[in-house]
């Protein structure tokens, strides 16, 4: 930090005053050791003091024709620009009642006439002195807040890779895409936005937090593949009752790899309760009829509830080595066949009525051949 009095000596001075002489007075005792403007009046100063050379103190009489110095220091503090320029009154006005006024109004000092030039030089270095060291301190909680920010944003770029990373590794793995990833965190998105305002799910999803954690957290779905057997998970005809028993235990392995992460991370991880809930409970039907608890109706959980019918709708429309991708038409009959049945019956109604957002994501981040 640079010496503060070869700063002081820099700065700029406005004297406020509707009377000539004293206007002569500041500028004599001042001019040795600062910059000084003058203003004649209330309006000439606030317009001084809005300018992009606007002074580091103002000195400022009270009783002036226009608007008076009261009037004049209310606006500067009422305007974020001029709010941090110390203000000193100098006045006539000595009754204890007119200092403590100003005072209320924001000024840093009040000194009446007839001034006594010692006095107005010590308080006038003593201001600057104060203003440049808040200066300083605004500036570093400026540039503090920007590294936080910026750290904040290299720490969620990173979450969002490892995420993207790990989810990828459970795709190639099943012979789908990172596109599934892509195109199931926007069915999920566009779904949770169009029932946020619904009386049975607006005291979970009408929130824009809970929408951006739902949409982070779904490409870990099917994480718990990794631990599936490539015989199982490649296995191109049906699968044997022993072989889908093994295959159904990927819900509860992903769920319990990311519980172990966040036990090894030592902190509870918001968004990682929805991929918890998604993991574990995606294949769950709303009539009871799927795995791995069992679980039905609103026993299961909204976020897995939504990624069932994206991951259902998505694997209807995509290419698979043991079949061709289904038109969007069929996968809409199909989902609305499985209403009150697979689906959450509300949140069949609201994909019928944003489906065309569906086929667009579809078509947006479709598998090339």
């Amino acid at each position: 930090m640079a010496d503060v009095s070869e700063l002081i000596k820099k700065a700029t001075i406005l004297a406020v005053d509707d009377t000539p002489d004293n206007l002569t007075l500041i500028s004599g005792l001042l001019k040795d050791e600062y910059h000084v403007r003058v203003a004649n009046g209330g309006e000439r100063a606030l317009k001084i003091a809005r300018s992009d050379n606007a002074p580091d103190l103002i000195l400022l009489d009270i009783m002036m024709p226009d608007i008076d110095g009261y009037e004049v220091c209310k606006q500067l503090k009422a305007d974020k620009k001029t709010s941090h320029i110390p203000i000193i009154f100098l006045t006539a006005k000595t009754e204890v009642d007119d200092e403590t006024h100003g005072l209320d109004l924001g000024a840093v000092d009040y000194i009446t006439k007839p001034i006594s030039p010692p006095i107005v030089l010590a308080r006038v270095r003593t201001h600057l002195a104060l203003k440049h060291m808040q200066d300083f301190l605004r500036d570093q909680n400026a540039f503090l807040e920007s590294e936080v920010v910026k750290r904040t944003q290299e720490i969620v770029a990173i979450q969002d890779v490892t995420i993207h990373a790990m989810a990828s590794l459970a795709e190639t793995r099943d012979n789908e895409t990172g596109n599934h990833i892509r195109r199931t965190q926007h069915y999920v998105k566009v779904l949770a936005e169009k029932l946020r305002h619904h009386p049975r799910f607006s005291s979970e999803l009408n929130d824009d937090m809970t929408i951006a954690m739902l949409f982070k957290s779904a490409p870990l779905h099917d994480i718990g593949k990794v631990g599936i057997p490539d015989s199982i998970l490649l296995k191109p005809g049906k699968l044997t009752a022993e072989e889908f028993e093994i295959m159904k235990s990927h819900t509860t392995l992903g769920r319990d790899a990311i519980v172990e992460a966040e036990q090894h991370l030592g902190i509870a991880v918001p968004f990682l309760r929805y991929a918890k809930e998604i993991a574990y409970s995606h294949q769950e039907k709303w009539d009871g009829s799927g795995y791995p608890q069992g679980i039905a109706g609103d026993d299961i959980p909204i976020s897995a509830r939504l990624m069932a019918l994206a991951d259902v709708y998505d694997a209807l429309i995509s290419r698979r080595v043991y079949k061709a991708p289904m038109p969007h038409a069929d996968a809409v009959k199909i989902i609305m066949e499985g209403r009150g049945k697979h689906f959450d019956p509300d949140m069949v109604d609201a994909f019928l009525e944003c489906q065309k957002e569906f086929k667009v994501i579809g078509e947006r981040y479709v598998d090339s051949d």
